[in-house]
């Protein structure tokens, strides 16, 4: 008896890479892949440069077992970010605060998208919040 094309294992969508939670691209974009010489080459910067911002808590590069540095997507995006503020003259306090205040603004925007009204909650005034 012929089988059905839709029982075939390799039809069944549960095979597919794509839908593995595991194959995730955005967790791509945090996998660190790129050494500290390509890093730093990629965004025009000495390592040295590299190794003070995570110092300065602006970055947080993966480590390897054995302790090498290793850049992600989205830490080299964020070295281009930091060496843009950096050429305007922000000095690494006012980057480290404004790198802040970016990553709160992305968090709270995605938690207004993930609402399903896709509205921001609404604010507590004084007398709601007891104070």
């Amino acid at each position: 008896m012929p089988s059905r094309p839709d029982s075939d294992p390799a039809n069944d969508p549960a095979n597919d890479p794509a839908n593995d939670p595991a194959n995730d691209p955005e967790d791509d974009l945090d996998r660190g892949v790129y050494g500290i010489t390509v890093a730093a080459e990629l965004v025009g910067l000495e390592a040295q440069s590299l190794r003070l911002y995570e110092s300065r808590g602006l970055l947080t590069p993966d480590r390897t077992s054995g302790g090498t540095r290793r850049y992600s997507a989205n830490d080299v995006t964020r070295l281009r970010r930091i060496a843009e503020l950096m050429a305007t003259g922000v000095n690494l306090t006012g980057v480290g605060m404004l790198l802040d205040l970016q990553d709160e603004n992305t968090r709270l925007r995605r938690e207004i998208d993930a609402r399903p009204d896709g509205r921001p909650r609404p604010r507590a005034t004084a007398r709601q919040s007891g104070a």
